[in-house]
């Protein structure tokens, strides 16, 4: 976040930046503390605002993907991950709810 956002405008400024999109914020979908790293990653849940989206300077490649072409094995963090999956659970029971957890160091049990 910078000095004077929100959480919901630094999503939306964070998604312009690395993914080249404009979205539509619907609502906070997960938050997930990682505590040993002093972190705490909120995501929301959105639409493209249009279907315009590129890489931006912090990234390499951007793609929109069907469920069943998710690289899971290519996520770099486990918070994504985490929160993919429990937005494809969400969708596929019809409705969406709010997801708190925390991450434990990679090798020890939650």
């Amino acid at each position: 976040m910078e000095n004077g956002e929100t959480t919901a405008e630094a999503a939306s400024r964070e998604t312009h930046e690395e993914a080249g999109a404009r979205i539509i914020i619907d609502a906070p979908f997960s938050m997930v503390s990682i505590a040993h790293i002093n972190q705490v990653h909120l995501f929301y849940r959105g639409r493209l605002a249009s279907a315009e989206h590129s890489a931006g300077d912090e990234s390499l490649e951007v793609a929109l993907l069907q469920p069943e072409e998710i690289p899971w094995e290519e996520i770099a963090f486990r918070s994504v991950t985490h929160c993919l999956e429990r937005f494809l659970t969400d969708a596929a029971q019809g409705h969406f709810g709010f997801h708190e957890t925390a991450l434990p160091p990679l090798g020890r049990a939650s």
